[in-house]
């Protein structure tokens, strides 16, 4: 078996952080689902500095078309693990911002409430994963030349395949876990899932790369 690269333990210990809250904190299944979440933003984030790495100022049009687009997706997705998850009906703001900027305002407006309902403790986590996604970032992307094999067309649609796998299996794990009542067991097989998941996903990303004529860039 081939020893796990760098950038795929960054990734693993970026997870250990959800377990830790789980295991010593108290964490409940909205704590880990919301972080989870939280995690999209980060990889939104982190890919629009990959379409500005590989576009320049040419990139920047798509790149704010990917930010109402993916803050637009990332926000309803908010609104469903609130409903759902938080009890009650999300009390949304009305919306002031004007033409499409008003998804970027429904997910500031989503990013405000579910954090208002995150533990303290879960900023660490949330700096953690900012950390393992941005060291792949500046040694895959940057380091290893990945920037030279994209285009900012291609980094448009990398984000979506991975989160909506990923989030698909922690909902389902989540209402499995809640209808058992939460035990502590159920969450650390949940975040033991979604880490085998990431590095699965990771893992298929870097072979994509390095078979001939691969030219996709997948956010990791």
């Amino acid at each position: 078996m081939l020893p796990l690269p760098a950038s795929a333990l960054a990734l693993i210990l970026g997870n250990l952080f959800p377990l830790l809250g789980v295991l010593l904190l108290g964490w409940d299944i909205a704590a880990v689902v919301v972080l989870y979440w939280s995690e999209n933003l980060i990889i939104g984030a982190w890919n629009i500095a990959k379409m500005l790495t590989v576009g320049g100022l040419g990139g920047i049009p798509l790149a704010l078309f990917f930010l109402i687009h993916y803050g637009g997706f990332c926000a309803v997705h908010g609104l469903f693990i609130q409903a759902l998850l938080l009890d009650g009906e999300p009390a949304l703001n009305d919306m002031t911002w004007p033409f499409f900027f008003v998804f970027v305002e429904l997910l500031v407006d989503v990013c405000a409430q579910l954090l208002a309902n995150a533990p303290a403790s879960w900023l660490l986590a949330f700096v953690g994963l900012v950390i393992s996604h941005g060291y792949s970032f500046f040694v895959n992307f940057i380091g290893a030349g990945e920037y030279r094999e994209t285009t900012t067309n291609r980094l448009m649609a990398a984000p979506y395949g991975r989160i909506v796998a990923l989030h698909v299996a922690i909902l389902v794990g989540g209402f499995a876990v809640m209808s058992l009542g939460e035990p502590v067991i159920l969450l650390i097989v949940l975040v033991a899932l979604k880490t085998w998941l990431d590095l699965a996903l990771h893992r298929r990303s870097h072979r994509t790369r390095e078979a001939p004529g691969a030219g996709d860039s997948a956010a990791s």
